[in-house]
């Protein structure tokens, strides 16, 4: 058997004429006015397609080459009137590994690409046009790490969450920054709203100007106050769970085995059930809960909903949108349209 292993792909690109490419997708009338949509066609139109077309060669009897990832590319570059466009052309007609194999920039890569962008000399203006944003979308990303302390960063480097949520903790010191950033990724909620609950739980001498008053949507002082009062109190116990937490879960699941493996023996159910039948739907209630969280796996996660901290106190938050999560080149075709 042969050890070499073949080439998934031609050397070099090739210039095909865009009539020779056959789509395997036509984005629908929905996709096209999305905001993707637009912003690749910005994207394309300012600094050129950087990701070439992958296509496949043309079966036998057909002449056209058939599309395995750009679908969306290869639709502006229709409406923009292309007629040449450079390809790499691959051995496989298999589009799976394209359409599944896509990573996404972290909020924190994304101020990374900008800033040396911007030192490259690329304007902030260009850079808005080319992701279809507004320029302060892109001056608001540049300055978005200043104040926020090197092991936050360091915490939140591969995690996307929204820039808002990054400038709540901007207003901590660093080690309630910490700690915050900590709570987050115990409790697996990145949102604006969970940051402002923990910023209106934070005692005014952590803050990074403690002379002024925490101003948190429309909370007033004495709601804050019983907020952080309660958070207090609240993270205690949590550390106080997560530390037994695991420990806790094997016993359980040990006992609830035991208590399984028991009670189907036939002697024994026989004689609870005729001297202690309310004991023994209380050991079937606690076996069959077990199985249940096994079998469901871990329960929803506290706090991940988008309320606002009025209530977590009141009315909803309006769901934020992160800007953009792409760099420049366009590789924000998505897993099924990529």
């Amino acid at each position: 058997m042969s050890s070499s292993v073949q080439a998934a792909f031609e050397r070099g690109l090739i210039e095909l004429p865009i009539e020779a490419i056959e789509a395997s997708r036509v984005p629908p009338p929905s996709m096209r006015q999305s905001a993707k949509y637009k912003r690749i066609a910005q994207s394309i139109s300012e600094v050129g397609v950087i990701e070439p077309l992958v296509v496949a060669k043309p079966r036998p009897g057909e002449l056209r080459y058939l599309l395995l990832d750009g679908n969306l590319r290869f639709a502006i570059l229709q409406e923009q009137g292309r007629n040449v466009v450079r390809c790499l052309l691959a051995n496989d007609d298999e589009g799976f590994t394209y359409n599944k194999r896509i990573n996404r920039l972290a909020t924190i890569q994304e101020h990374y690409m900008i800033v040396r962008a911007l030192k490259r000399g690329v304007s902030e203006e260009k850079l808005a046009r080319a992701l279809n944003v507004d320029v302060r979308a892109i001056k608001r990303r540049r300055i978005l790490l200043d104040g926020i302390c090197p092991e936050v960063v360091d915490l939140l480097k591969d995690r996307n969450l929204s820039t808002a949520t990054i400038e709540v903790l901007r207003k901590m010191k660093p080690m309630r920054q910490i700690e915050a950033v900590e709570l987050m990724m115990a409790l697996g909620n990145f949102s604006c709203a969970y940051a402002k609950a923990l910023l209106a739980a934070t005692r005014q001498s952590d803050l990074m100007h403690p002379d002024k008053p925490k101003r948190v949507g429309k909370m007033t002082p004495e709601q804050m106050a019983r907020l952080e009062r309660e958070m207090e109190t609240l993270n205690q116990d949590f550390r106080a769970l997560e530390a037994s937490y695991g420990d806790d879960v094997l016993q359980l699941v040990i006992s609830a085995g035991y208590v399984g493996r028991l009670i189907s023996n036939a002697s024994v159910q026989q004689y609870l059930t005729k001297r202690h039948p309310e004991l023994l739907e209380e050991l079937r209630g606690i076996v069959a809960a077990s199985s249940l969280d096994q079998a469901t796996g871990s329960p929803a996660k506290v706090g991940e909903d988008e309320r606002s901290p009025e209530e977590w106190l009141s009315e909803p938050e309006r769901p934020e949108i992160n800007g953009y999560r792409i760099s420049p080149q366009g590789r924000e075709d998505g897993a099924h349209w990529a």
